[in-house]
């Protein structure tokens, strides 16, 4: 007699090859990956090296599994009542002895399409799919010795002649299934689920090779919204149904084989407590809601559970988001819950991207503080960016894609202007910045804005002689930009340069018609990406042309008045988490 111990290869992986047309006698679709004596796992591909261990046999479900198998004994009980009673009155002969007992290992490899986002809610439903997987499988098997149907086709039976009973699941999207959905039935269009048989009869192996099944995460993120449970639900309610084709079943071929698949998917749903619903079942709940809801009833949004489930899928590829007074908070700190957004994104497949009126080493300096910088982050030496309100734009590999400079005159002139008033100035090169005398406020673009520490010159010359400005700062009081300073250069630059007020308390002089709207325009065209696929984040007049340019334009709460005005949605003040909000209100 065979035992069956059910485990999961504690790994999945990133699907890289190619899928041919499912045949019966071909190789397994999907790739078999390394034994799980390997020490690969989810951490190994997402960047962490976990300790090896030895390999472990993972104690079988016989107790659980034994204790819900209460729904099939039923089945039995009526044909062992029917049985007859021996005629020879005589004692029986006494039994051999009982065979050794055998365990049959059931193994699920999980696995994960290379297009599908690293998205939080499927790794972790990966991780319990492991578990369930096998279980799945356990009480499927255990429903081929314990009842016969009319319609299954009956070539795998006897599995007790195997030592292993092996399954395959690969989640994608539905870019990929639709392609696949293509090549093997001809039907150009998504679906939930493909399966796959990789049985051959007759076949003396140890190991039974049940096949592959495929299953579209968006598709399956979508129907679990319309029938009001969590994706894991509706994961599971697929794998039970792709288990049961590779086992014989086909609802397709007849009314009545239908009917069967219905009663075994539905026991095995049951038998496990969980609450995914049957094909048949769910699809009669969806279309009573779609009628309901054509009848002026309460419609299928009464069915969605708040925070069960959130569409992975990003109506954006690309975030454009600034930092001072947008990302950065009061206190100029990216805050718990926006970095937690921003991850998020990212997971889910959209790309962001700083514009900002700082200079990068800033940008990176400030995001490190919540593990945001670096080759994984979203700001680093080799990502694309837009730093200094335009004037340098980084591409992809972090290539240098455009410059552009200040006048000299202009300089000359703000430093003269500086050195006579004592009022603070600083001008940015790149990832340098300049002054000409110390000041506290100088100091605080380093100490409170991330900016690199601005290096002290003793004449104007020498400065220009040493890099060339790309922009200017003022530093002071609100109600002396306002009053003094702003009119004045307004006046005194005329079309030589351009005014930008970022922030309350400074003033920037830049080159005329820079502007953040600008270098973005200049970095889609590198990434081939249009506005219409972008949403953009800002607060302060120097964002304006960007919040235009973007398909969503967010103006926070506590952003310019004109920048409000143009912005598509206002949200959330910086101390609020407005980016948070905005990335979960607008972005999926």
């Amino acid at each position: 007699m065979a035992r069956i111990v059910s485990r999961a290869l504690p790994f999945a992986s990133r699907s890289h090859l190619h899928l041919p047309s499912p045949l019966r006698a071909a190789a397994p679709l999907l790739p078999h990956l390394p034994a799980a004596s390997s020490s690969a796992s989810l951490l190994s591909w997402r960047g962490f090296t976990p300790t090896p261990e030895p390999l472990r046999s993972v104690p079988p479900f016989a107790g659980f599994l034994a204790g819900i198998r209460g729904l099939r004994r039923g089945r039995r009980g009526q044909t062992a009542a029917k049985r007859e009673e021996p005629q020879d009155p005589a004692p029986p002969p006494s039994p051999p002895p009982p065979p050794k007992e055998t365990e049959i290992e059931l193994c699920a490899r999980i696995s994960v399409e290379e297009d599908l986002p690293d998205d939080i809610e499927v790794l972790n439903t990966i991780e319990i799919l492991k578990l369930n997987v096998p279980m799945a499988m356990k009480i499927a098997l255990d429903g081929l010795l314990e009842y016969n149907y009319n319609t299954r086709d009956t070539s795998i039976s006897d599995v007790g002649k195997y030592e292993k009973v092996e399954v395959s699941v690969l989640l994608c999207n539905d870019k990929f299934i639709q392609k696949l959905n293509k090549e093997w039935t001809g039907e150009d269009s998504a679906t939930d689920m493909l399966s796959a048989s990789q049985y051959i009869p007759d076949l003396d192996v140890p190991a039974l090779l049940l096949g592959d099944i495929v299953i579209s995460v968006e598709t399956a993120a979508r129907q679990a919204e319309e029938r009001g449970h969590t994706l894991l639900d509706e994961l599971r309610a697929l794998v039970v149904r792709g288990l049961l084709r590779l086992l014989g079943f086909d609802r397709q071929s007849s009314d009545e084989a239908a009917m069967e698949m219905e009663k075994e998917e539905l026991l095995i749903l049951k038998s496990l407590r969980w609450k995914g619903k049957s094909h048949a079942k769910a699809a009669a709940d969806l279309s009573k809601t779609h009628t309901e809801n054509l009848n002026g009833q309460e419609g299928t949004n009464s069915l969605k559970k708040a925070g069960s489930l959130r569409f992975y899928r990003p109506k954006f590829k690309y975030i454009f988001c600034d930092m001072d007074g947008t990302l950065l908070n009061s206190k100029s700190q990216v805050t718990a819950r926006n970095a937690e957004a921003l991850k998020e994104a990212r997971s889910r497949g959209v790309n962001i991207v700083i514009a900002t009126g700082k200079t990068r080493p800033a940008v990176i300096d400030a995001l490190n503080m919540v593990d945001l910088s670096g080759r994984n982050g979203i700001a680093s030496e080799s990502s694309p960016g837009i730093f200094l309100q335009g004037l340098l734009v980084y591409g992809l590999g972090g290539r240098e894609i455009y410059k552009r400079t200040l006048d000299q005159e202009v300089c000359r002139e703000a430093f003269l202007y500086s050195l006579e008033h004592r009022i603070p100035l600083v001008g940015f090169s790149q990832d340098r910045c300049f002054s000409m005398f110390e000041d506290p406020l100088v100091d605080s673009l380093h100490d409170v804005y991330h900016e690199p520490k601005a290096e002290i010159v003793s004449s104007i010359d020498q400065l220009l002689g040493t890099a060339k400005i790309q922009k200017l700062v003022f530093i002071g009081t609100a109600e002396g930009m306002s009053s003094t300073l702003r009119p004045y250069w307004t006046n005194a630059v005329e079309e030589r340069a351009g005014i930008v007020q970022a922030q309350p308390d400074m003033l920037e002089l830049v080159p005329p018609a820079t502007s953040k709207g600008s270098g973005v325009k200049i970095l889609l065209d590198h990434l081939c990406i249009s506005p219409d696929e972008i949403m953009a984040i800002g607060d302060g007049e120097n964002d304006i042309e960007m919040l235009q340019l973007a398909s969503l334009g967010v103006a926070l709460a506590n952003g310019a008045e004109k920048t409000k005005a143009v912005a598509n949605v206002i949200g959330a003040t910086n101390d609020e988490d407005g980016v948070a909000q905005a990335i979960y209100d607008y972005a999926f």
